[in-house]
Protein backbone atom coordinates (compact mmCIF):
# COMPACT_ATOMS: atom_id res chain seq x y z
CA UNK A 1 0.00 0.00 0.00
CA UNK A 2 1.25 3.33 -0.97
CA UNK A 3 1.24 6.42 0.98
CA UNK A 4 -1.05 8.28 1.08
CA UNK A 5 0.70 11.79 1.02
CA UNK A 6 2.66 9.90 -1.86
CA UNK A 7 -0.68 9.33 -3.86
CA UNK A 8 -1.83 13.06 -3.44
CA UNK A 9 1.51 14.27 -4.42
CA UNK A 10 1.85 12.80 -7.50
CA UNK A 11 -1.90 14.05 -8.51
CA UNK A 12 -1.02 17.77 -7.52
CA UNK A 13 1.48 17.51 -9.90
CA UNK A 14 -0.19 15.79 -12.73
CA UNK A 15 -3.52 18.24 -12.18
CA UNK A 16 -1.34 21.26 -12.77
CA UNK A 17 0.60 19.91 -15.73
CA UNK A 18 0.12 20.85 -19.57
CA UNK A 19 1.96 17.98 -20.68
CA UNK A 20 2.55 14.60 -19.91
CA UNK A 21 4.89 13.54 -16.97
CA UNK A 22 7.29 10.94 -16.52
CA UNK A 23 7.61 8.63 -13.85
CA UNK A 24 11.53 9.79 -13.37
CA UNK A 25 10.02 13.45 -13.97
CA UNK A 26 7.82 12.21 -10.43
CA UNK A 27 10.27 10.54 -8.83
CA UNK A 28 12.56 13.68 -9.00
CA UNK A 29 10.07 15.89 -8.13
CA UNK A 30 8.97 13.43 -4.84
CA UNK A 31 12.28 12.66 -3.92
CA UNK A 32 11.24 8.95 -4.24
CA UNK A 33 12.37 6.23 -7.10
CA UNK A 34 10.82 5.48 -10.13
CA UNK A 35 9.60 1.78 -9.13
CA UNK A 36 7.58 3.08 -6.52
CA UNK A 37 5.90 6.25 -8.85
CA UNK A 38 4.95 3.16 -11.31
CA UNK A 39 3.56 1.36 -8.17
CA UNK A 40 1.79 4.81 -7.10
CA UNK A 41 -0.02 5.14 -10.45
CA UNK A 42 -0.95 1.79 -10.64
CA UNK A 43 -2.84 2.43 -7.46
CA UNK A 44 -4.48 5.73 -8.64
CA UNK A 45 -5.31 4.24 -11.96
CA UNK A 46 -7.19 1.69 -10.05
CA UNK A 47 -8.73 3.56 -7.59
CA UNK A 48 -9.95 6.00 -10.50
CA UNK A 49 -11.09 3.16 -12.25
CA UNK A 50 -13.25 1.89 -9.39
CA UNK A 51 -11.58 -0.82 -7.88
CA UNK A 52 -13.37 -3.49 -5.39
CA UNK A 53 -16.48 -2.00 -5.87
CA UNK A 54 -15.93 1.61 -5.24
CA UNK A 55 -17.09 4.46 -6.87
CA UNK A 56 -16.02 5.30 -10.69
CA UNK A 57 -14.46 8.69 -11.14
CA UNK A 58 -15.38 10.97 -14.04
CA UNK A 59 -11.62 11.28 -14.45
CA UNK A 60 -8.78 8.81 -15.55
CA UNK A 61 -5.35 8.47 -15.60
CA UNK A 62 -3.61 7.87 -18.98
CA UNK A 63 0.18 6.75 -20.40
CA UNK A 64 0.57 8.94 -23.20
CA UNK A 65 4.20 10.20 -24.86
CA UNK A 66 6.16 8.28 -22.65
CA UNK A 67 4.47 10.12 -19.35
CA UNK A 68 1.05 10.41 -17.74
CA UNK A 69 -1.49 12.68 -17.52
CA UNK A 70 -5.01 12.84 -15.90
CA UNK A 71 -7.90 13.70 -18.38
CA UNK A 72 -11.84 13.46 -17.90
CA UNK A 73 -13.01 9.78 -18.33
CA UNK A 74 -13.87 9.62 -21.92
CA UNK A 75 -17.21 7.66 -21.73
CA UNK A 76 -18.39 11.34 -20.50
CA UNK A 77 -17.02 12.70 -23.46
CA UNK A 78 -20.02 13.64 -24.57
CA UNK A 79 -21.51 15.72 -21.10
CA UNK A 80 -18.54 17.62 -20.78
CA UNK A 81 -18.66 18.71 -24.39
CA UNK A 82 -22.65 19.70 -24.06
CA UNK A 83 -21.67 21.75 -20.71
CA UNK A 84 -18.62 23.48 -22.88
CA UNK A 85 -20.56 24.53 -25.76
CA UNK A 86 -24.42 24.99 -24.49
CA UNK A 87 -26.70 26.92 -22.25
CA UNK A 88 -24.74 29.93 -20.10
CA UNK A 89 -21.37 28.06 -21.57
CA UNK A 90 -22.22 28.70 -25.00
CA UNK A 91 -20.72 32.35 -24.79
CA UNK A 92 -17.61 32.39 -24.39
CA UNK A 93 -16.49 34.17 -21.00
CA UNK A 94 -14.27 37.83 -21.02
CA UNK A 95 -11.68 35.79 -19.26
CA UNK A 96 -12.05 33.42 -22.52
CA UNK A 97 -11.85 36.21 -24.82
CA UNK A 98 -9.19 37.65 -23.19
CA UNK A 99 -6.96 34.60 -23.43
CA UNK A 100 -8.08 33.95 -27.39
CA UNK A 101 -6.76 37.64 -27.64
CA UNK A 102 -3.08 37.27 -26.47
CA UNK A 103 -3.18 33.13 -28.25
CA UNK A 104 -3.89 35.21 -31.33
CA UNK A 105 -1.51 37.85 -30.75
CA UNK A 106 1.61 35.84 -29.48
CA UNK A 107 0.72 32.38 -31.32
CA UNK A 108 2.04 29.98 -30.79
CA UNK A 109 2.35 30.22 -27.40
CA UNK A 110 2.46 28.26 -24.31
CA UNK A 111 -0.06 27.70 -21.35
CA UNK A 112 2.35 28.89 -18.63
CA UNK A 113 3.38 31.88 -20.66
CA UNK A 114 -0.08 33.16 -21.38
CA UNK A 115 -0.69 32.81 -17.47
CA UNK A 116 2.25 35.23 -16.75
CA UNK A 117 0.56 37.22 -19.07
CA UNK A 118 -2.72 37.39 -17.74
CA UNK A 119 -1.71 36.92 -14.10
CA UNK A 120 -3.90 33.59 -13.83
CA UNK A 121 -4.24 30.36 -14.38
CA UNK A 122 -6.26 29.54 -18.06
CA UNK A 123 -6.49 25.91 -17.81
CA UNK A 124 -10.07 25.80 -17.79
CA UNK A 125 -10.12 28.59 -20.93
CA UNK A 126 -8.10 26.43 -22.61
CA UNK A 127 -10.05 23.76 -22.75
CA UNK A 128 -13.41 25.61 -23.52
CA UNK A 129 -11.20 27.34 -26.44
CA UNK A 130 -10.00 24.10 -27.98
CA UNK A 131 -13.48 22.45 -27.59
CA UNK A 132 -14.89 25.27 -29.44
CA UNK A 133 -12.42 24.75 -32.10
CA UNK A 134 -11.09 28.33 -32.16
CA UNK A 135 -7.45 26.97 -30.83
CA UNK A 136 -5.71 23.96 -31.47
CA UNK A 137 -2.15 22.42 -30.38
CA UNK A 138 0.65 23.11 -32.65
CA UNK A 139 3.40 21.42 -31.41
CA UNK A 140 5.97 21.75 -28.27
CA UNK A 141 8.31 24.74 -27.23
CA UNK A 142 11.80 23.78 -27.29
CA UNK A 143 12.94 24.58 -24.18
CA UNK A 144 10.37 23.60 -21.63
CA UNK A 145 8.65 21.02 -23.52
CA UNK A 146 4.78 22.46 -23.32
CA UNK A 147 2.31 22.18 -25.54
CA UNK A 148 2.10 25.16 -28.02
CA UNK A 149 -1.92 26.73 -28.73
CA UNK A 150 -2.39 28.42 -32.05
CA UNK A 151 -5.52 29.81 -33.50
CA UNK A 152 -7.47 28.02 -35.80
CA UNK A 153 -9.68 28.77 -39.40
CA UNK A 154 -12.93 28.40 -37.35
CA UNK A 155 -11.30 31.32 -35.33
CA UNK A 156 -10.90 33.59 -38.73
CA UNK A 157 -14.32 32.73 -39.95
CA UNK A 158 -16.17 33.94 -36.32
CA UNK A 159 -13.93 36.89 -36.81
CA UNK A 160 -14.82 37.49 -40.88
CA UNK A 161 -11.04 37.40 -41.47
CA UNK A 162 -8.97 36.16 -44.08
CA UNK A 163 -5.87 35.81 -42.07
CA UNK A 164 -4.47 37.00 -38.41
CA UNK A 165 -2.64 39.75 -40.34
CA UNK A 166 -6.17 40.82 -40.62
CA UNK A 167 -6.20 41.83 -36.32
CA UNK A 168 -5.75 45.11 -35.30
CA UNK A 169 -2.44 46.44 -34.28
CA UNK A 170 -2.13 45.66 -30.95
CA UNK A 171 1.13 43.28 -30.65
CA UNK A 172 3.22 45.86 -29.20
CA UNK A 173 1.44 46.26 -25.66
CA UNK A 174 2.00 42.40 -25.68
CA UNK A 175 5.58 41.36 -23.77
CA UNK A 176 8.33 39.46 -25.29
CA UNK A 177 9.07 36.10 -24.26
CA UNK A 178 11.45 37.46 -22.67
CA UNK A 179 9.84 39.48 -20.72
CA UNK A 180 7.22 37.40 -19.45
CA UNK A 181 9.09 35.77 -16.41
CA UNK A 182 9.57 38.79 -15.44
CA UNK A 183 5.95 40.30 -14.91
CA UNK A 184 4.62 40.36 -11.36
CA UNK A 185 2.82 42.26 -9.17
CA UNK A 186 5.60 45.26 -10.07
CA UNK A 187 4.27 45.06 -13.27
CA UNK A 188 0.50 45.84 -13.18
CA UNK A 189 0.71 48.92 -15.22
CA UNK A 190 2.16 46.95 -17.85
CA UNK A 191 -0.70 44.17 -17.75
CA UNK A 192 -3.09 47.16 -17.31
CA UNK A 193 -2.02 48.39 -20.55
CA UNK A 194 -2.48 44.57 -22.29
CA UNK A 195 -5.95 44.21 -20.69
CA UNK A 196 -7.03 47.60 -22.00
CA UNK A 197 -5.92 47.14 -25.51
CA UNK A 198 -7.44 43.40 -25.68
CA UNK A 199 -10.80 44.98 -24.20
CA UNK A 200 -10.88 47.33 -27.05
CA UNK A 201 -11.29 43.99 -29.49
CA UNK A 202 -13.77 42.40 -27.55
CA UNK A 203 -16.97 43.59 -29.00
CA UNK A 204 -15.67 42.32 -32.29
CA UNK A 205 -14.61 38.93 -30.72
CA UNK A 206 -17.58 38.13 -29.11
CA UNK A 207 -18.93 37.46 -32.47
CA UNK A 208 -17.99 34.11 -31.77
CA UNK A 209 -20.62 33.39 -29.58
CA UNK A 210 -23.12 33.61 -32.21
Amino acid sequence: MIDDEVLAGIEAVLMISDSAVSANELATALGLDEDTITDAIAELKADYDGRDGGRQRGFEIRLVAGGFRIFSRGDYHEIVKDFLTSGQSAKLSQAALETLAVIAYRQPISRPRIAAIRGVSVDGVIRTLLLRGLIVEAGKEATTSALLYTTTHQFLDALGMNSIDDLPEIAPYLPEDADVAELGADNSEVLASVEDEMADLDDEMSRVDD
